[in-house]
């Protein structure tokens, strides 16, 4: 665990603490359900009103609308996303997400921009399903006006859920973040630009960085694993 994961689970802990010796802790109890409970209407509309045209997310009580992303995202995105759907394929190894599958958690909903579930999810799926689980595998491509919440809340939220492997990739660094949950916390395998990445959640898929960032990595690396 980082030093500030550390703090901020050790500041949840001291706040915990000082609620349950409140004798005001009811009341504090009762105002959060009311909260709750207007969140999840909220919630309830948001899933009526969203339509196939955005990529919305519902995070915290807020609706979030995505502006469209940069080429240089979409490329990342792209590159990846071919190379993980063809590996995962070729082995039946389960299902690989992208983009406009819509991941329920406890409070929030997102879409993110890569996703696998293993087979033992995945047979469970329905052709018309709308809403899933929580992955076993999460792909975020940063972007300015996204990173702080893949850093942040979306960070926390996919570890407390058991998402096995979270990859960071930021598209103007040219780097991949490859954390791996570890009890309940994600802990920080490699930070890298160059060599192989080897995934965590997804048995025996290895992938060059640079395939993510060149097309002729990209095709290559694509070639090895369909022969």
């Amino acid at each position: 665990m980082d030093t500030d994961n550390l703090r901020h689970t050790i500041a949840a802990e001291m706040t915990i603490q000082q609620l349950i010796h409140s004798p005001e802790m009811p009341l504090y109890v009762q105002q959060l359900q009311m909260m709750l409970q207007k969140e999840q209407e909220k919630r309830e509309r948001f899933y009526e009103e969203m339509s196939e045209g955005q990529k919305v997310e519902f995070i915290n009580g807020e609706v979030i609308v995505h502006t469209p992303v940069q080429l240089r995202h979409n490329i990342v995105s792209q590159n990846l996303l071919v190379l993980l759907s063809a590996y995962v394929r070729k082995h039946h190894l389960g299902f690989v997400g992208y983009e406009k599958i819509l991941i329920t958690l406890t409070r929030n909903d997102y879409e993110p921009d890569i996703c696998y579930f293993g087979q033992a999810k995945a047979q469970t799926f329905a052709p018309d399903q709308m809403k899933f689980p929580a992955p076993d595998f999460v792909v975020e491509v940063l972007s300015p006006a996204t990173e702080a919440t893949d850093r942040g809340i979306k960070f926390q939220d996919y570890a407390a859920h058991g998402v096995t492997e979270y990859w960071i990739v930021d598209p103007y660094q040219e780097c991949i973040e490859q954390y791996a949950l570890r009890g309940s916390e994600y802990e920080l395998v490699v930070k890298v630009k160059t060599g192989i990445i080897q995934s965590v959640a997804v048995s025996g898929f290895d992938v060059p960085v640079r395939a993510l960032f060149d097309e002729t990595e990209q095709f290559a690396a694509l070639q090895r694993i369909l022969t």
